[in-house]
């Protein structure tokens, strides 16, 4: 049986997906993006904290995550495709309404990732 989703801002990950809804980190077996040090091949990650981001919402690069070719890459198009999600949706929201907002979205609505809406 899964934990309860805690709404934290902190579970936020910096490629946009909300680490406190995945099953890998209620059941105690991920510490999440932002602690996670066997993430140290994200490039993702390591852009966000070389720069000192939250996350790639934070970004004073690209306005577009998807003109970012460390964010919008093969692996996150599979990753898109085979999940259904939107991350950039995610930024998005993140951007217009601040990280408590998603936080509380994401855990209301028990979402991993925004998904993608069907055209």
């Amino acid at each position: 049986m899964n934990a309860e989703i805690a709404n934290n801002p902190k579970q936020i990950a910096y490629c946009g997906l909300y680490c406190a809804a995945c099953k890998r980190f209620t059941n105690g077996k991920c510490t999440g993006c932002q602690k996670n040090e066997k993430a140290a091949w994200c490039k993702i990650r390591t852009c966000n904290m070389e720069h000192g981001y939250a996350s790639c919402a934070d970004c004073k690069e690209f306005s577009d995550p998807m003109d970012c070719k460390k964010f919008n890459n093969p692996v996150s198009k599979i990753f898109a495709l085979v999940f259904k999600s939107d991350r950039p949706a995610s930024l998005r929201f993140i951007k217009e309404n601040g990280y408590n907002a998603y936080a509380a979205y994401m855990t209301e609505n028990k979402l991993q990732v925004i998904k993608k809406k069907r055209k």
